[in-house]
């Protein structure tokens, strides 16, 4: 306890916590110096810490203010390692250990000490330092300690260590609720959500921490119909929702393109008056981009007071994958005008954005611009948004150019980005070679395998088809199933392709044979050629039929109000067959439909669609 001494401010020492301006402190620094409170080695130590905690700027002041200290106290130490572990320079934090260590007055760290060194490597991500200081605080038999225990599972869990996390949580006899959230949330944190929610469900008690932690745990893990599943529970139990739950429940919902959940969220913050942070307003820009709602992502975007790079990125982003590439170009000059210094992400929004409306040139220029103007080293996703690029505009041998230049082996993602153009304008040749170096780096990347098929099915050419099944089936690749989801009144339905497990299956069959009517009423032929299965035509249009976005379409069209837009998210990109039939369904049922497929948005309306061909 001798570290915590001081914990009774003196009343001009209080006045550090409301000035500030260096100025102000310096003045307060003159009164203790006149009065000869600074004599004092606890008073001393007291001014020490509260200059070092209440602002992280007057760190350096702090550190002069402690060299004239004849006698700092233990307590002083830990403060500033308190104080530097939350600061920018981290490391520093070892300094002042080494100064307990070697103190003229032998002092010994004790569980603060380390409780804050931990902290330290868990900030500095410092794998071999953190385990160094876990047998430190061992050896000087400080590991029972519930602060430093909660601490050392924080820490590993930061590190990415979860064996280590289980190690440490498994060693403590009766683990508290701070230990206990600590866990569910390393556990959450690393993926883990499994035993993240065996341990959450057990908790006699639960704070808004561990709620938080493992909502946002299934949310990065890609399960976020759990995430929301357990936001609704969180309600119902009425515990307090702050900015972290809402962050994490818009990300789900922008995964699940669950637009009314996320329209919920945001009246929750106006409704709470919860403060629009630069994180909250961010998370709501993605929440509306990543549903097809740009309209509002740009309102959300204007209303921000406050905005940073990741806050344009957002809104760049939006505006490519919905295909607004023209505006996405115009904000970007907008943000340089207003001196927001892009990143890398940055680029992958202005690149993407000359992509959707084919602007190769300028599209280019901006790459060059990423070193030539703001020192940023384009990286592999940069290298595979100009091969899209060039491969889109049906510029194949400059794609395959500029991959055998990339000053780095190219990646799965330039070849792919190849190999889809190589389809698109059924170049054989180099569809061949793009798709052999997939799987050179990727052995048992299905995409590869599909598109090589549907290029020779294009072709006709029925032997490489069945080449392609046969290499697929050695090889024990299987073909991932599409699978969508469509939010109707809140609730979010998932179809799999050929499932017919929906308590409305009938009705959407009923429905999937009235499209198919109308469709050959008014002229089409479903482009069969893709579907691999050696079958007859009429059971391959039937595949067709059975595709789980136009399950889902179907489902959208016999449970939503007239008027109100069919909005789909598919975890594959969407198949031409498709494409071509949502964009008749759309004109011969008046229906807006917005399609999110693994590359971006489709907005089908009046029998048009926004990608223009270019997707």
């Amino acid at each position: 306890m001798s570290s915590l001494r001081s914990i009774a401010k003196h009343p001009t020492i209080s006045l550090v916590d409301s000035c500030t301006t260096l100025k102000e402190l310096k003045q307060i620094h003159s009164q203790l110096l006149v009065k000869g409170l600074l004599n004092d080695p606890h008073l001393s130590g007291q001014f020490v810490a509260t200059i070092a905690i209440r602002n992280p700027s007057n760190l350096g002041y702090s550190n002069k203010v402690l060299d004239q200290c004849e006698n700092p106290t233990l307590f002083t130490f830990n403060s500033m390692i308190r104080a530097y572990s939350k600061s920018s320079t981290p490391s520093k934090s070892f300094h002042f250990y080494s100064r307990i260590l070697q103190s003229r007055d032998n002092f010994l760290p004790d569980n603060y000490t380390f409780n804050f060194l931990v902290r330290t490597c868990a900030q500095l991500l410092a794998r071999e330092t953190g385990p160094s200081v876990h047998a430190a605080l061992t050896k000087r038999g400080f590991e029972n300690d519930p602060h430093v225990q909660s601490g050392l599972i924080f820490m590993y869990a930061e590190l990415g260590c979860l064996h280590s996390c289980h190690r440490v949580f498994g060693e403590i006899v009766e683990p508290d609720l701070v230990c206990q959230t600590a866990m569910v949330s390393a556990c959450a944190r690393c993926g883990d959500v499994g035993f993240a929610r065996e341990l959450f469900d057990e908790m006699p008690q639960r704070d808004p921490i561990a709620w938080n932690a493992m909502i946002a745990g299934y949310a990065q893990c890609g399960k976020s119909r759990e995430a929301l599943d357990l936001f609704h529970l969180m309600q119902m139990e009425g515990v307090r929702v702050n900015e972290v739950s809402i962050v994490s429940v818009l990300s789900a919902c922008s995964h699940l393109g669950a637009l009314n959940q996320g329209r919920w969220a945001h009246a929750y913050i106006e409704r709470n008056k919860l403060r629009m942070t630069v994180t909250l307003g961010t998370a709501l820009i993605d929440m509306y981009a990543k549903c097809g709602n740009m309209n509002k992502a740009m309102e959300v975007f204007w209303g921000m007071k406050e905005k940073n790079v990741y806050t344009w990125s957002s809104a760049l982003g939006g505006l490519a994958m919905n295909g607004f590439g023209e505006k996405c170009l115009v904000l970007f000059s907008l943000m340089n005008k207003e001196g927001v210094h892009p990143n890398e992400v940055t680029f992958v929004s202005v690149l993407r954005g000359c992509t959707v409306v084919g602007l190769v040139e300028e599209g280019r220029q901006h790459f060059d611009s990423m070193k030539k103007l703001y020192g940023i080293e384009p990286q592999l996703e940069h290298y595979g948004c100009i091969v899209d690029l060039y491969g889109r505009a049906g510029r194949l041998d400059e794609a395959l150019n500029f991959i055998n230049s990339m000053p780095m082996k190219p990646h799965a993602g330039a070849w792919g980005a190849l190999l889809n153009a190589s389809r698109m304008y059924k170049n054989m040749e180099i569809g061949e070679l793009a798709s052999r170096k997939i799987v050179e780096l990727e052995a048992k990347n299905h995409g590869a395998y599909v598109l090589l098929s549907n290029i020779y099915a294009d072709s006709k050419l029925w032997d490489g088809v069945s080449n392609v099944r046969r290499t697929m089936k050695a090889k024990g690749v299987r073909k991932l199933p599409g699978c969508s989801v469509l939010e109707v009144d809140g609730e979010v339905h998932e179809f799999l392709v050929g499932d017919k497990s929906h308590p409305r299956y009938d009705e959407i069959e009923a429905m999937l044979g009235e499209i198919s009517r109308r469709l050959k009423l008014a002229g089409y032929v479903a482009n069969t050629n893709p579907v691999l299965f050696d079958i007859e035509e009429e059971e391959k249009e039937d595949a067709l039929c059975k595709h789980s976005e136009k399950v889902a379409i179907a489902f959208g069209l016999i449970s939503l109000k007239e008027g109100v837009p069919i909005r789909i998210v598919k975890n594959l990109r969407v198949c031409w067959d498709c494409h071509d039939v949502t964009k008749m369904i759309s004109k011969l049922f008046n229906r807006e439909i917005i399609v999110r497929d693994r590359n971006r948005f489709h907005h089908f309306q009046d029998g048009e669609c926004s990608c223009k061909g270019y997707w």
